[in-house]
C-alpha cells in the first residue's frame, strides 16, 4: 500500500519575500505539493511562531482563513490543522468552521485538534490556560461535540466545560460521516485513549522504538474501546530531510533551529524511501514533511521523487 504524505507548514518565513506577496508564496508552494504527489496539506494553530521552528514574532496566519484561501487554490489535498488547540475555540464553532472548509473545498477537510501547549500566546490573547488535565478534559469534551455535529442532524450534549442544545449545522460536510479527526499528541494515558475512541488519525514525533512503544499502547486502549486499530492511520514527522546530494546537505542544515538540526538527517531521495520502510514495516503507514526545509520549487520536486519511488 502506498504511504500517505503530508506537507506541514509551520513556518511563514520567506526570505526575500514582501509582506504583500506572502500568500502568493505560500500558494506556489502548496500547489507544487499537492503537483509532488502530497496527500494533505497542514498549517499550525498558533498565534505566535514556536521556538522549535523560529522567532516569536516571526509571520503568523491564522489557521482556518488560510485553510479556506488555500481551499480554493488547490483541488486533491486533504487540509487541516496540525494541530488545533482545544482552548483557542469553542468546540461547537469549531466545528462550524471545519464543516465550512469541508464544503468549501469540496470534501477535503481534517479536524486536527490536541490539547494545547503554548501558554505565552494565551496569555498574550488572552486565553484561558488551566492545567493539563482541565484541558484534556476539554479535548475529550470537544471531540465529543464535533463528532456529534459532524454526523447528527441537531444534536445535544451536556458536559463539565462545554454544552450545545439542538446545534444547527447546515449546510452539512460533504464527506459521508464528517471531516476525519487527528488527534495530536502521544501521551499514553489520556491522549491516546481518546485518539482510539475518535480519531481517524494520528501524529506522533520520536525514535522508531519509543513509536513502536506508543503504538502498542495505541491498541491496547483501541482492543478497550472495541476498536480495530487498523482503521487510524498512524503518521510520524519524518525523521529527515531531502537533499540533492552531500553538497546540498550542510546547507539545508544550516536552515534548521539547532534542536532540529540536531535530530534531523539530510539524505536523499532514494536513501529516504530505505529509511521510511522500518518505519513501514512497524505500521506507520503516513510521513509528514516540514516546511522549513521545502521553501522551493526544485525541494519540492525531491519529495516528488520520494514519493514516486513509494506508489
Amino acid at each position: 500500500m502506498r504511504p500517505f504524505f503530508g506537507y506541514h507548514m509551520p513556518s511563514f518565513t520567506y526570505p526575500d519575500v514582501p509582506p504583500e506577496r506572502l500568500f502568493d508564496r505560500l500558494t506556489e508552494l502548496v500547489q507544487a505539493a499537492e503537483s509532488a504527489g502530497f496527500d494533505m496539506v497542514t498549517v499550525m494553530d498558533h498565534f505566535y511562531q514556536i521556538g522549535n521552528v523560529g522567532a516569536e514574532d516571526e509571520p503568523m496566519l491564522e489557521a482556518y482563513t488560510t485553510l479556506g484561501a488555500i481551499a480554493a487554490r488547490t483541488r486533491r489535498v486533504r487540509l487541516g490543522t496540525m494541530v488545533t488547540g482545544v482552548t483557542y475555540r469553542n468546540p461547537a464553532l469549531l466545528a462550524k468552521a471545519v464543516t465550512t472548509l469541508d464544503v468549501i473545498s469540496g470534501g477535503r477537510a481534517v479536524l486536527g485538534i490536541g490539547a494545547g501547549w503554548n501558554e505565552s500566546e494565551h496569555r498574550g490573547y488572552g486565553f484561558e490556560f488551566p492545567p493539563i488535565r482541565e484541558r484534556m478534559d476539554r479535548l475529550d469534551e470537544a471531540l465529543a461535540i464535533c463528532r456529534l455535529m459532524f454526523t447528527r442532524e441537531r444534536p445535544s450534549f451536556e458536559g463539565w466545560h462545554y454544552r450545545i442544545e439542538e446545534a444547527l449545522n447546515s449546510p452539512r460536510p460533504i464527506q459521508a460521516g464528517g471531516p476525519k479527526i487527528l488527534v495530536g499528541g502521544g501521551g499514553e494515558r489520556r491522549t491516546l485513549r481518546l485518539a482510539a475512541r475518535y480519531a481517524d488519525m494520528t501524529n506522533w514525533f520520536g525514535t522508531l522504538d519509543e513509536l513502536r512503544h506508543k503504538n502498542e499502547v495505541l491498541e491496547q486502549h483501541c482492543e478497550a474501546e472495541g476498536r480495530d486499530p487498523s482503521t487510524i492511520l498512524r503518521t510520524v514527522m519524518a525523521p529527515f530531510v531531502l537533499v540533492r546530494d552531500d553538497r546540498e546537505a550542510q546547507a539545508t542544515l544550516d536552515r534548521l533551529t539547532p534542536a532540529r538540526r540536531a535530530a534531523a538527517a539530510a539524505v536523499t531521495p532514494a536513501q529516504a524511501a530505505e529509511g521510511l520502510r522500518p518505519y513501514m514495516d512497524a505500521g506507520f503507514m503516513g510521513f509528514i514533511f516540514r516546511n522549513p526545509t521545502f521553501l522551493t520549487l526544485e525541494s519540492l520536486g525531491l519529495a516528488g521523487e520520494l514519493i514516486a519511488l513509494l506508489s
